[in-house]
């Protein structure tokens, strides 16, 4: 019994002994290590964050220098854009120019094709009638038939026996067939030197000599004003200041056209280009109105499309709309 008392005090004082190193404080020294561990640590995460914000600052300062020259490329990618729709827009007019002198060129070419087409008509037709007449001539000289050229009261005189049955030769004109051609008025040398002066004057135009051409086309509506060519020489003359940016001009030689020669198919052209020259005016209101009326008078023709593309453009349409009933 004794024994056992003395064993359960031995094992208490070994719990008591465990018990009171484990619930007493840590020794000075281990705290002090701990401290600066903890330091340590926070000064190194300090140098962390300053490293973090000294790079932060360097990306600010790189992406600060990126968006300025991003912005002065794009500042001068728009300058660049503009001096670029500048020139645009005057390449366009330029453009304008030289198609509206393209347009006229090859309308004077045109109208030497169909004025060439023309003639050799005429001379087809005319070299028609001189065969059907030489054929004519030729049937009748072929049955014996001989034109008689005395009056028609004298009684023939028949050939005595053993005379020349050969009539006897006459100093009277050759005999004319009825179905020979008349002369056209303007024609022999006269419509030959209309012709060349017409001809060479719508040339020198096609060409770009319009001085020369202006001189010629004026000569020949003073000389040939009633020829059929005439109203073509007048509308050339508006042409070639239209041309030369004397747009002024240009509305009183079309007017010219438009009241001197209502027969004329210069007609919707001349309408056309005054209406265009207005507009060069700065007079808007009275070139919409004369391109409103070639659409009218002249729907279909190549004028009218013309006209209607114009109007467009400014903004005004073509056609008057109906009134709501």
């Amino acid at each position: 019994m004794r024994t056992r008392s003395v064993a359960l005090a031995i094992m208490g004082v070994l719990v008591g002994a465990v018990g009171g190193s484990m619930l007493s404080p840590r020794p000075t020294g281990a705290v002090s290590k701990e401290m600066l561990q903890l330091q340590e640590d926070v000064s190194q995460l300090l140098q962390g964050q300053q490293s973090m914000r000294s790079a932060i600052d360097g990306n600010n300062a790189s992406m600060h220098t990126l968006i300025q020259q991003q912005l002065d490329a794009i500042n001068s990618m728009n300058a660049k854009m503009n001096d670029l729709q500048k020139s645009v827009g005057e390449a366009t007019a330029n453009d304008s120019s030289k198609i509206d002198t393209m347009t006229s060129q090859t309308q004077g070419i045109s109208d030497n094709l169909q004025d060439v087409q023309a003639r050799v008509g005429k001379l087809a037709a005319q070299m028609n009638e001189i065969q059907g007449s030489l054929q004519s001539i030729d049937g009748r000289l072929a049955g014996g038939a001989t034109p008689s050229m005395a009056p028609a009261s004298s009684s023939p005189v028949g050939p005595g026996p053993g005379a020349n049955a050969t009539p006897p030769a006459t100093d009277a004109p050759p005999l004319v067939p009825a179905s020979a051609p008349a002369r056209a008025p303007g024609g022999g040398m006269a419509g030959i030197a209309s012709d060349t002066l017409y001809q060479n004057a719508l040339r020198d135009f096609t060409t770009g000599k319009y001085d020369l051409s202006r001189q010629e086309f004026s000569d020949y509506v003073k000389n040939y004003g009633s020829t059929d060519l005439a109203s073509n020489a007048q509308f050339y003359l508006g042409e070639i200041s239209y041309s030369q940016g004397d747009y002024k001009d240009a509305v009183a030689q079309y007017n010219v056209v438009l009241n001197n020669y209502p027969q004329s198919y210069k007609l919707a052209a001349s309408l056309l280009k005054k209406g265009m020259a207005e507009l060069e005016l700065g007079m808007k209101a009275t070139g919409a109105r004369d391109l409103k009326e070639v659409v009218r008078r002249f729907p279909g023709t190549d004028e009218s499309r013309r006209a209607s593309a114009k109007l467009k453009e400014l903004g005004v349409p073509a056609t008057a709309k109906s009134a709501p009933r």
